[in-house]
């Protein structure tokens, strides 16, 4: 399955990343960018008492592929 990871800046320019274990595997730029903006908006994370997420950076999906050897 893979994973959303979707990075932010944080209030002193540092990135911070909100990863997702079970997002839909099928969403857009078109729709994750907007989603990101709103978790600016809500600054509901914080750190030491500045928001952790100020503004979009970037979002992908990771895929980690486990081979087992015995």
């Amino acid at each position: 399955m893979k994973k959303l990871t979707m990075s932010f800046l944080n209030a002193e320019g540092k990135r911070a990343n909100l990863t997702l274990n079970a997002a839909k595997q099928d969403l857009t730029g078109e729709v994750v960018k907007p989603v990101m903006g709103q978790i600016c908006e809500l600054a509901l994370f914080q750190k030491n008492n500045q928001p952790l997420y100020v503004q979009p950076e970037s979002a992908k999906y990771t895929e980690t592929i486990i081979t087992k050897l015995f």
